[in-house]
């Protein structure tokens, strides 16, 4: 029973929502700017995908695939919950749950997707262009 209630607090402590300049921070430190887009990018992609949002999941993809974490990492091509065989990203889709497995995996996605950031449908339909706005006031 300890180990269960042990486990469940550190899964609790992983999850998270950020506000966006803690987020942009997080993701400079971790060397997001510029890779495959601006930090001011990334930071709009992790709007419109889970509202910066650790725990978000969503089940509503016509394929019947899920999307985890942050960055809303699909579990069909890039982790792995038990229903698909690929696992692009070598990693459980609970523990995108975390802000530096998600950055690993989209570091991944971005190196390995044969279109890059692109491969994020949000990013294509709300983060190409002038995203300055979403670092805007943050002491980075």
């Amino acid at each position: 029973m300890r180990a269960l209630v042990f486990l469940l607090l550190v899964a609790l402590a992983s999850a998270k929502v950020y506000e966006k300049c803690e987020l942009a921070k997080a993701l400079k430190a971790a060397g997001m700017d510029g890779y495959g887009t601006s930090l001011s990018g990334w930071v709009c992609l992790a709007y419109h995908e889970s509202r910066f949002n650790t725990e978000a999941k969503n089940t509503a993809n016509s394929d019947g695939s899920t999307d985890y974490g942050i960055f809303q990492i699909n579990n069909k091509w890039w982790c792995t919950d038990g229903k698909w065989n690929n696992n692009g990203c070598g990693v459980s889709c609970s523990a995108l749950s975390n802000l530096q497995t998600s950055i690993r995996c989209a570091k991944h996605i971005v190196s390995n997707h044969h279109t890059g950031i692109r491969a994020w449908v949000a990013w294509v339909n709300h983060c190409q262009g002038d995203t300055s706005s979403y670092i805007k006031g943050c002491k980075l």
